[in-house]
């Protein structure tokens, strides 16, 4: 399982230039085990063995999240590519030269800029996975891994970048920007149900009507009297998110998504799909999650969040997990429920997203009798 900062550090190398692999792609050594899958040199062919090939290959594509394997794509093309220009082979694994490839990452010698240490150790994970798929293993333990890499993090370290939270207050303000003919319902009711549920963006464009709506479904809904019931394929497995009515239905995140599917007609496939140009029809093209990263930061703007700043420092402030972090920031419950609510493995990650709750709450220095 990839952690939370994987993800956001992975938005932050997008912006990096893509390499192309200069590997030959018709060495099977040099493809992920989902393409590479084959029947053994022993075993005949037949159409009910070569369809499960084609099974397991989809399985084993289907181990990872898509925008993981887009990163770790690019890693390996990165890397390749690196390899190339010192006249290096990247096969077999050489735990010398991947020590070398990460210095050079952290010193920015070439015409690249030098990466930031948790981009760096993010770039090794990918290493460490393709080359598994592979069939080869890398020991990040190595002492030439991790010699550079303790070196690196001890001149270059800095504390993490988090996305500011957007709490109660901002999402009333956020939701009151929009308007009300189809795309304003659908906005609005991506902004709620994304802060009461404490989604990810990919997890809210992943919604269905219905369960097996669509193959590429990350989930379902079931509304009920009290609330709706969100049941998510999310990174940590299989999980319910319940999400509650609210105090009134201007603000009410179930009301907002049942207005939404009322008025645009939905009953089956994706919640959450485009509009036509004038925005008075629903097509059936799921939504992309950029757009929730860019209603988010749209929302801020035009409702005057943080005003005091530049623009383009407030645009920099918010992204989707702002969403997640409003809720763990806001929500004035057990720590356990915010965690269940988050899909957290550990209440350790739950606090990372609490950006400004429980601060001071305990105050040691008076305990301590001062």
């Amino acid at each position: 399982m990839e952690q939370e900062r994987q993800s956001e550090n992975t938005e932050k190398s997008s912006s990096e230039p893509p390499i192309e692999s200069s590997v030959n792609k018709d060495d099977e050594r040099d493809r992920p085990d989902g393409e590479a899958l084959s029947l053994p040199s022993f075993v005949a062919g037949s159409g009910t063995l070569d369809r499960l090939v084609d099974t397991a290959r989809d399985y084993a594509r289907a181990a990872a999240s898509e925008n993981t394997l887009k990163a770790y794509s690019k890693d390996w093309a990165h890397f390749a590519r690196w390899c190339r220009m010192k006249g290096a082979e990247p096969l077999p694994p050489s735990p010398e030269l991947i020590g070398l490839y990460l210095a050079d990452l952290a010193s920015g010698s070439g015409p690249s800029p030098a990466l930031s240490v948790s981009t760096i150790d993010r770039r090794l994970s990918g290493l460490v996975w393709n080359y598994a798929q592979r069939g080869f293993s890398l020991d990040r333990k190595n002492r030439h891994i991790t010699t550079v890499l303790a070196g690196i993090k001890r001149k270059h370290a800095r504390p993490p970048v988090q996305k500011e939270a957007i709490l109660a207050e901002d999402i009333l303000a956020m939701v009151a920007t929009l308007s009300y003919d189809l795309r304003g319902l659908r906005d609005r009711a991506i902004l709620l149900i994304g802060y009461a549920g404490g989604l990810r963006r990919s997890e809210i464009v992943s919604l269905d009507v219905h369960k097996d709506d669509t193959p590429d479904s990350g989930g379902w809904i079931e509304i009920m009297e009290k609330g709706a019931l969100l049941t998510l394929n999310a990174k940590t497995g299989w999980r319910e998110v319940e999400i509650g009515r609210g105090s009134k239905d201007q603000t009410c995140p179930v009301h907002a998504l049942e207005q939404w599917l009322h008025f645009a007609k939905i009953d089956f496939g994706p919640v959450f799909v485009g509009t036509s140009r004038d925005g008075n029809r629903a097509t059936e093209t799921r939504l992309n999650d950029k757009h929730v990263a860019r209603l988010i930061k749209r929302t801020v703007l035009d409702a005057g969040i943080r005003s005091e700043l530049p623009e383009k420092e407030r645009l920099a402030m918010f992204s989707g997990h702002s969403l997640r972090a409003g809720l763990a920031s806001s929500a004035e419950v057990d720590e356990r429920y915010v965690q269940k609510q988050l899909g957290h493995a550990s209440a350790e990650m739950t606090r990372r997203y609490q950006r400004r709750r429980d601060r001071f709450r305990v105050n040691l220095t008076k305990a301590a009798g001062l």
